[in-house]
């Protein structure tokens, strides 16, 4: 597939991603009476890497996050030449996102940007008050499960076709882990669409939502490396008929 049409979709699924995650917290989280909740939250970010995993998986592999494309690459499943277009699309797709997003928002009376269009943020900005320390050590290892995730399902020992249940399923659980903490990142450039507009204490903050992912997928990447090599056969013994 041509680099052009898997930045392309690359693009496209990140625009979902953060339109239909950071959409579902602000519009929804929180409505009067019937409001979706964290738990609603959480579903809605799984939904979407699980619904674009189908729909342009086979185009660009459905990245969507350039945590995701860095581990593939650790994890010696992705070329490097291709890293920086794709990490380029998923951050102009999360910024229009967004924007999109903003947009539809500041359409209700009384909307206030200072609430944070679903930033993330620590210690002040951190929904339940956690600390820096504690936001780096939960995106760095909400991250690092989060690739081992995508690395083991996607496999090709693993079962075939239910990687992007697989996935989405992780994403939500890391959502409902860590949404008290740092609203949760995991993903550089949704995190870099929100703060753009946000600004302020979200530009500030963003450093560390590059960083802990980062961390976090390049460790996924070189343990699942180590995980994968079958061992030797001992000298000597036969070694195991296949069928």
């Amino acid at each position: 597939m041509p680099l052009s049409r898997r930045c392309v979709a690359e693009f496209i699924g990140t625009f979902w991603l953060v339109f239909g995650g950071c959409g579902s917290a602000v519009l929804a989280a929180a409505f009067p009476n019937v409001g979706i909740g964290l738990l609603g939250v959480a579903l809605a970010f799984g939904l979407t890497v699980l619904t674009m995993a189908y729909a342009i998986g086979h185009v660009s592999g459905c990245h969507l996050n350039p945590a995701v494309s860095i581990g593939l690459w650790a994890g010696k499943r992705f070329p490097a030449r291709d890293l920086l277009p794709y990490i380029v699309s998923q951050v102009i797709g999360a910024i229009v996102g967004a924007g999109v997003l903003l947009l539809i928002a500041s359409g209700k009376a009384g909307f206030d940007l200072s609430g944070g269009l679903a930033a993330n943020g620590y210690a002040e900005h951190s929904p339940g008050g956690y600390s820096l320390l504690a936001g780096l050590v939960s995106e760095t290892v909400l991250t690092l499960m989060f690739l081992l995730i995508i690395l083991g399902s996607t496999d090709g020992r693993a079962p075939k076709g239910f990687a992007p249940i697989a996935i989405g399923l992780g994403l939500t659980l890391i959502h409902l882990i860590g949404i008290p903490v740092t609203n949760v990142s995991v993903n550089p450039a949704r995190s870099t669409g929100p703060a753009v507009f946000v600004g302020g204490w979200a530009l500030a903050q963003l450093w560390l939502f590059w960083v802990a992912p980062t961390v976090g997928a390049l460790l996924a990447g070189y343990l699942s490396t180590w995980l994968a090599v079958p061992e030797e056969p001992v000298v000597g013994e036969p070694e195991p008929a296949t069928h």
